[in-house]
């Protein structure tokens, strides 16, 4: 056996030999045209960086070079690394591999910040609280929430589309809770709304569009104003007790759906977005997105609760 001085040299050895036959380009990947990060090789021979091969799949299930079909490959849904290239710019390139993989952190980085450029889903109203289920089958999408997952952020905003816009002023953080991958790449993610948020600059990133956003904070109140607030509060609980106990037949399909009334919070001002009951209500109610988006956008409890009081009062008034 070699000893270890042998060892060192013969490792110096193999690195000024592999280094004097092969060059950086040799280590490049066909797509981004930067050095490898995390290779992987498809089952018809060709290596890509995983996330760059990722995007690809996203659009086609095809090898970006020949073409071959790769949907059993996207079924499968791993990635192995291809180990013995990794070993390779190891041993050769040590110094480049590490600069690939600092700006490949800074990336991430930036992907991480809640506040600045945040990825925004288009789609549908959501709330504080409340479950939202989403299908992603969007090329932008399905980039964007593997991106949420490998930052470890599991967060995304969404927002409505509002005429002459690209989405509304207002939307909810949502947090991604689980996530069921389909064969073809497509998606069911299983969310939950998190923080209220006004958008402050609209943006773009990789075809999805992206905000820098302020959170959302009820104003707080005290003394006679929080006591005439928690009268307030408790007659607004009792009608929506009265309206989900009402029954007619589309409200009871909507608890079906939804599930009963919350309960209602100890401390109404606990949090930042006011009591959880009042969201899920505003989430079952007959309501137009733009109202919706009215009552959700306001920081005051109080304005909040006289309006779920008198929409309330309307729909108990109907004849079932």
């Amino acid at each position: 056996p070699l000893d270890n001085e042998e060892e060192t040299a013969a490792a110096t050895c193999t690195q000024t030999c592999l280094g004097e036959l092969l060059s950086i380009s040799d280590l490049e990947c066909s797509l981004c045209i930067r050095m490898f990060f995390e290779p992987v090789t498809t089952p018809c021979g060709h290596t890509f960086c995983k996330e760059c091969l990722e995007r690809c799949l996203d659009h086609r299930p095809n090898c970006p070079l020949c073409k071959q079909s790769l949907r059993e490959y996207l079924k499968a849904g791993s990635y192995s690394p291809t180990v013995l290239l990794q070993d390779i710019m190891l041993a050769t390139f040590p110094a480049q591999l590490a600069e690939r993989r600092e700006l490949h952190q800074a990336e991430m980085a930036e992907l991480s910040n809640l506040t600045k450029n945040i990825p925004i889903f288009v789609c549908t109203m959501s709330f504080p609280g409340i479950a939202c289920p989403l299908h992603v089958f969007e090329p932008r999408y399905r980039l964007m929430i593997r991106r949420c997952q490998e930052t470890g952020t599991r967060r995304f905003g969404m927002c409505i589309y509002e005429n002459g816009k690209s989405f509304a002023d207002y939307g909810c953080m949502l947090e991604i809770r689980q996530i069921e991958l389909l064969a073809d790449g497509r998606s069911l993610v299983d969310t939950i709304g998190r923080r209220r948020f006004r958008v402050l600059r609209r943006g773009h990133r990789d075809g999805y569009n992206t905000a820098d956003i302020e959170y959302l904070e009820d104003k707080k109140v005290a003394g006679e104003e929080l006591q005439e607030l928690q009268c307030l509060h408790e007659s607004t609980y009792r009608l929506a007790q009265r309206f989900c106990e009402h029954g007619d037949l589309a409200s009871r399909h909507i608890l079906m759906q939804h599930g009963p009334l919350p309960e209602k919070e100890e401390d109404i001002q606990a949090s930042a977005d006011g009591p959880m009951w009042c969201w899920w209500l505003i989430s079952i109610l007959p309501l137009d997105p733009s109202y919706q988006l009215n009552l959700f956008s306001t920081t005051s409890l109080h304005a909040r609760l006289t309006q779920l009081q008198r929409i309330l009062a309307t729909l108990l008034q109907q004849p079932p």
